[in-house]
């Protein structure tokens, strides 16, 4: 395949989150030093939001590996449509939390003295919940009253919630306003600038341990910064079917014209019209 071809030990642009190709560009940087400030200075409720495919779950992933696990303990949920309860019976589960009545009110009881007890041995317990404007307002308002477990000085558990921007409308809903009042910390994502895109591509490759220069030529970066506009998903699906076409031509370098060929055959002949990043968005939403 062309992972021989091109000398790499792996896929270099796969679209599943992996925390092993973790690339910081400025905005992600920014965004990623406010979830560690959000985190370390228990702030309680942290907001993170981004279009589809800008990188908050490999993020997410990375941060949580970076977490001490003598100091801290995480859980992530993800794609939470689950009701109040199953959120609850969820998070006792991914945090190996053993609870003696199985419904709402022993789920709260095992969890309070879960983050009791990881309060007195100074570790700092941080809950993540992933595609957050999936929740129901209900399920939201139970994410609310597990930040009220807390002591006199100190919230017992950081909540992040991370998801599309339609997750800033479902919080501005006056039922949920107390919620939207605990946020202290919100991160945004956006769309890189074209050269954290060139990066982005040359750091992906090199993680993958191919040492030819100049895989992907200037004009092909570009094409490709025009058709992704600077969206880690969308540039990861172009670059794989890039070099793909690129191995069956025997070419060691992706041109721009391998890149159209791409976007062509990537638009259904009756959407030519469409661009690509409005077809890739249907085709990847919510993955």
């Amino acid at each position: 395949m062309y992972c021989d071809f091109f000398g790499f030990s792996e896929k270099p642009f796969t679209i599943t989150p992996n925390p092993h190709f973790v690339f910081l560009s400025s905005i992600h940087r920014e965004a990623f030093a406010r979830l560690l400030y959000g985190v370390d200075s228990h702030a309680g409720f942290i907001a993170l939001t981004g279009e589809v495919g800008t990188g908050k779950t490999t993020m997410l992933r990375t941060l949580l590996t970076q977490l001490d696990p003598d100091k801290y303990r995480s859980a992530l949920i993800f794609n939470p449509c689950m009701s109040a309860e199953q959120l609850l019976a969820g998070i006792c589960r991914e945090f190996g939390i053993e609870t003696g009545e199985q419904n709402r009110s022993g789920y709260l009881d095992a969890l309070n003295l879960f983050l009791l007890e990881q309060n007195s041995a100074g570790r700092t317990v941080v809950l993540v919940i992933d595609e957050a404007q999936n929740l129901e307002p209900d399920v939201l308002e139970q994410v609310r009253m597990i930040s009220n477990l807390e002591t006199e000085r100190d919230k017992l558990v950081q909540i992040i919630l991370a998801g599309q921007p339609e997750l800033n409308d479902v919080l501005r809903r006056h039922d949920l306003r107390q919620l939207n009042q605990r946020i202290t910390v919100r991160c945004r994502l956006t769309s890189m600038k074209l050269d954290d895109t060139a990066l982005y591509i040359a750091h992906r490759l090199k993680i993958s341990g191919s040492r030819l220069p100049d895989i992907f030529s200037r004009g092909a970066v570009k094409r490709i910064y025009r058709f992704s506009r600077g969206t880690p998903r969308l540039i990861n699906v172009l670059c794989e079917q890039a070099l793909v076409m690129a191995w069956t031509q025997e070419a060691r370098t992706v041109s721009p014209a391998v890149v159209e060929k791409v976007v062509a055959e990537l638009q259904p002949d009756e959407e030519r019209s469409w661009s690509l990043f409005r077809i890739l968005r249907r085709l990847f939403a919510g993955r």
